[in-house]
């Protein structure tokens, strides 16, 4: 070993190097709140129950979702429509209850590919936080797009159409 190797100054020389090379390359990491990071054209979010042109839901809880789920994160049930409903629900069964466990949910996206109506999507929103478990069981209420004709800003935002 000779002198120069002995007290390591070629090693600290090229560790330093090594650290000031780093000083001007751009930040992998991004203020959250301010900034956010673009998804992928493939990513899937939170699930959404989609609803037709004239504003009536899709799903007709014929239960292939539930099926398919490999973590069996969806239950619903059906039940018929009755006279003077027809302007809500687009067939004669629709799903009276229908709820998704975002905690055992694995957005496989296999409930979007079983559903023969085109109901149910995964659209490019993530799962929120929450404080409590029951928190992340969402109801029809809140998976069902809004409505086209009364609100369409909020169908256009719910369908990632900005």
């Amino acid at each position: 070993m000779t002198f120069v190797e002995r007290l390591y100054l070629w090693n600290i020389a090229k560790g330093m190097a090594i650290t000031l090379k780093h000083f001007f390359k751009k930040k992998a990491t991004i203020s959250y709140p301010e900034e956010t990071r673009p998804f992928s054209p493939v990513f899937r979010g939170l699930q959404v129950l989609n609803r037709d042109e004239e504003g009536r839901e899709r799903c007709t809880a014929c239960g292939l979702c539930a099926l398919a789920c490999p973590a069996e994160a969806i239950t619903m049930e059906a039940a018929e429509r009755k006279p003077g409903e027809e302007h809500l629900y687009r067939e004669e069964k629709y799903a009276a209850r229908y709820e998704i466990n975002m905690l055992r949910c694995i957005f496989c996206g296999l409930c979007e590919e079983a559903c023969p109506k085109d109901a149910v999507y995964l659209s490019e929103t993530f799962a929120p936080s929450n404080y409590q478990r029951k928190g992340f069981i969402y109801g029809k209420d809140v998976l069902l797009i809004p409505d086209p004709k009364t609100d369409p800003a909020g169908y256009a935002k719910a369908k990632g159409q900005h």
